[in-house]
């Protein structure tokens, strides 16, 4: 929040704004301008906390280690109806979504906003902060580089070879359309993420090598960590997903096949459709300023024994991955 990363939000959200989030899937700002805001974004906290905090406008925010972070100020407590947050987010209650089971279902019974003073910059200390570049910092990187477009991809695995055929072609489709310097913005999701998805030290590292290796060129790519969690929402998660990167100057988001989905918890089939995703990005109010390249399917070619766009003329040559 402190960074920019969900602004206009300068805080936790107070209940008019995480119900017009819940429902609406946006904000409506004070001068009619409508901004997307898919996910909430709030802070929840248990009865005993509530009690102690009593009439108090402010409270403080404390780290692990209990070093105070930030203040959040003009503050609003109100209930965290969870089965309705669920059902809205996920459009599921089914048992065994992730997020859920991490963080809503043993978290407080109430919810509460305000706005936000962060008293120093937040730090992980696990060698991956020079990763964490803030929208602000982004930007002025992609001016240093003199960039005409900014192109992103989100991910939460390691980089694989249909990747890196995706995102190559997206900037030679862009060089085509007339930008003289398309700049390349990897950023894989450094928040949670399911025990089974690679862990962010790995992938990191990764990344790092598919650059040293030029399989993606250095020169025109950057790869940042994007600190949210991942919540398995599907279509709208991939809002957020979305107008972060417009928030860190993104104009081009590559978005494929099920973005932000996952297996249903419960049934042997995919939680969401595939292609509802970036159906929902093109239509959804707020997004209007980023252009969306859905991309092409990439599978691997048997006769020539590399990564291909899949031809279904010859669909016995292909052979389906998956990052997963």
């Amino acid at each position: 929040i402190s960074e920019g990363r969900a602004s206009p939000l300068k805080g936790f959200m107070r209940e008019n704004e995480y119900l017009q989030s819940l429902h609406f899937n946006s904000l409506r700002m004070g001068n009619g301008t409508v901004v997307n805001m898919s996910l909430p974004i709030v802070l929840a906290i248990d009865d005993e906390t509530k009690e102690n905090i009593g009439s108090s406008k402010d409270v403080g925010l404390v780290g692990p280690d209990g070093d105070l972070l930030a203040i959040l100020r003009s503050i609003e407590i109100y209930k965290h109806n969870k089965e309705e947050r669920i059902a809205r987010t996920w459009g599921t209650t089914a048992p065994g979504l992730p997020y859920v089971e991490e963080f809503i279902t043993p978290a407080g019974n109430w919810l509460i906003g305000g706005d936000l003073e962060v008293l120093k910059p937040i730090k992980y200390n696990d060698g991956l902060d020079h990763y964490r570049l803030s929208p602000q910092q982004l930007r002025k990187e992609f001016d240093r580089r003199q960039a005409d477009a900014v192109f992103a991809f989100q991910l939460r695995n390691p980089v694989h070879n249909g990747h890196a055929l995706l995102m190559n072609d997206t900037r030679r489709r862009l060089l085509e359309m007339g930008y003289k310097n398309p700049i390349l913005l990897l950023h894989p999701l450094g928040g949670f993420t399911k025990a089974d998805d690679v862990p962010l030290d790995v992938r990191m590292e990764q990344h790092s090598k598919v650059l040293e290796d030029g399989v993606l060129d250095p020169e025109t790519t950057i790869v940042a960590i994007f600190p949210s969690p991942m919540h398995y929402a599907g279509p709208t998660e991939v809002q957020w997903h979305a107008k972060a990167r417009i928030n860190a100057g993104a104009n081009f988001y590559i978005v494929g096949r099920d973005p932000a989905g996952m297996g249903h918890p419960t049934e042997k089939r995919d939680l969401y459709d595939p292609d509802h995703g970036k159906k929902v990005l093109s239509m959804a109010p707020g997004l209007e300023k980023l252009n969306i390249l859905p991309f092409r399917v990439a599978a691997y070619d048997t006769v020539a024994k590399k990564m291909a766009f899949f031809d279904p003329s010859r669909s016995k040559d292909f052979l389906f991955i998956s990052g997963t």
